[in-house]
């Protein structure tokens, strides 16, 4: 049973370490973006979507060995609402999206 607890432990962490992951990329995206493309797209400021997203991340820190855990997945849900919501919202209105390459799209 002890290396069936180790191997429990060890998935655990990687699913911490992923979810850790999701919430870094939607706050590092969110500084990325321009400032003006919040409002114009019908969400919340840049400014508490990085508030948001930071809290979220050290969240994500603290708590990586318990992923299923109230407050990460909250904060794992918060970078989803983000990633999912208003990220195409955003590229969307600041013209970010996928051109297909240098030449347009197809």
């Amino acid at each position: 049973m002890d290396a069936f607890s180790s191997f429990q432990r060890l998935l655990m962490l990687a699913v911490g370490l992923a979810a850790l992951g999701v919430d870094g990329f939607a706050l590092q995206d969110a500084v990325r973006q321009r400032t003006d493309a919040f409002p114009a797209a019908g969400k919340l400021t840049k400014w508490i979507w990085l508030g948001i997203l930071a809290v979220a991340t050290a969240i994500g820190v603290i708590y990586v060995q318990f992923p299923f855990g109230f407050f990460n997945l909250i904060a794992f849900v918060a970078a989803g609402v983000y990633l999912a919501d208003v990220r195409p919202a955003i590229k969307s209105i600041s013209g970010g999206g996928n051109s297909g390459g240098p030449y347009g799209g197809w």
